[in-house]
């Protein structure tokens, strides 16, 4: 898909996900597993996540700026939203995402 989001993505309702993590860490572990019970409860497949370890592929976390890890970055729909931490607060993660629980 690369790094352009286009229109066919809005228009499907598609959220495009990116979750920076280190490793497997336990933050990052956790992160990962949090991410996926909500998205799973609350957009049921109209989601497509990219899990980024920025010890693999750092220059993707460059070009991000990723300042804190864990960080979620919702690249669509709507503006861009980042996330940081281990995805614990469910309520704190639906509204970062603009979803309505």
């Amino acid at each position: 898909m690369g790094e352009q989001y286009d229109e066919l993505e809005a228009d499907r309702g598609l959220y495009v996900l990116r979750l920076f993590v280190t490793g497997a860490s336990p933050n990052s572990t956790r992160a990962i597993a949090n991410l996926k019970l909500i998205l799973e409860k609350h957009l049921n497949g109209k989601y497509e996540l990219e899990i980024v370890d920025i010890y693999q592929q750092p220059e993707k976390a460059a070009l991000e700026q990723i300042i804190a890890l864990p960080m979620l970055i919702k690249k669509s729909p709507g503006i861009e939203r980042r996330l940081i931490g281990d995805m614990s607060d469910k309520e704190k993660v639906l509204r970062g995402l603009g979803i309505n629980a």
